[in-house]
Formats: structure tokens, C-alpha cells, sequence
């Protein structure tokens, strides 16, 4: 079991499944490789579940692809319930459940970061360790 443990926002998830050679479709496949542990919520979930049809020039899926797609990524990550302590400083307020996804598998056993581009949540980047694809590879790319 990876001690890298990632928490990946709707837009990397998106952007993992619409272009496979992108940062994210990258950060995707070593999940999948098991390089990498990904957490993610209900919240997140159902946005995606949400977004993806409206998407469907980029990714072809169907109504029943994009379920089944959901339901697996369900399966193959950590969900965990957000923590609802809301912090002032995030100006979009539904942000706060991907935040409050972060803070929820913050532990002592491995690093956890937030990785998107949601420029919202990247100024806190100081405070929490929310970090954008291209740096999460950077820093952890030849995992």
C-alpha cells in the first residue's frame, strides 16, 4: 500500500479521463498502478456525476458508461465523509467539501496532498498541502 496519498478534484478527474497523456491522465495511471492511494468523497463523486455528461464530446462515454465509470472509481479509492469545519479564507464556498475531503485524510501515516487547479483553493497552498497536477508531478513524477 502507497504511503502517497492524494485527494484529486473533480477537474484532474476530468481532465484524467478526457486526455489520458495529460499531468492528470498521468497522476490517474499511477493510481492505477497503485503508486499512488486516492481519497475521495461522495461530494466528489456526485460532481463528477454531475459534469461528465455535459462533457460527452470529449469523452464519448454514456449515461450508463458514466455510471459505471463513478461507481469504479468509488470502489477504488478511499472515500471518506468531508470534515465540515469551514475555513474563512476559501472564498467559494463550494469548495469547502473538497477542502473538508483534505482534511479528512490528514494522518500521520504518509504525505496527503489536495492536487487541482482550482485557483480557489491553490491560495491556501500555504496553509494545507494543495498543490496543482504539474507540481504533484514534479515533486512525485518517477514515483
Amino acid at each position: 500500500m502507497p504511503n502517497l496519498r492524494v485527494v484529486l478534484d473533480t477537474h484532474v478527474l476530468l481532465s484524467g479521463i478526457a486526455y489520458p497523456a495529460s499531468i492528470p491522465g498521468k497522476i490517474m495511471a499511477a493510481w492505477r498502478h497503485g503508486s499512488v492511494e486516492v481519497i475521495l468523497s461522495n461530494f466528489i463523486l456526485e460532481e463528477l456525476r454531475r459534469v461528465l455528461p455535459r462533457l460527452k464530446n470529449r469523452h464519448g462515454l454514456t449515461a450508463s458508461e458514466i455510471n459505471d465509470w463513478v461507481d469504479s472509481l468509488a470502489l477504488l479509492a478511499e472515500l471518506v465523509e468531508p470534515q465540515t469545519r469551514h475555513d474563512a479564507a476559501l472564498r467559494d464556498a463550494n469548495d469547502q467539501p473538497v477542502l473538508g475531503t483534505l482534511l479528512a485524510t490528514r494522518t500521520a501515516s504518509g504525505e496527503s496532498y489536495l492536487v487541482t487547479g482550482d485557483k480557489d483553493l491553490l491560495v491556501l497552498g500555504d496553509r494545507y498541502p494543495i498543490i496543482t497536477p504539474a507540481r504533484f508531478w514534479d515533486i512525485h513524477g518517477g514515483l
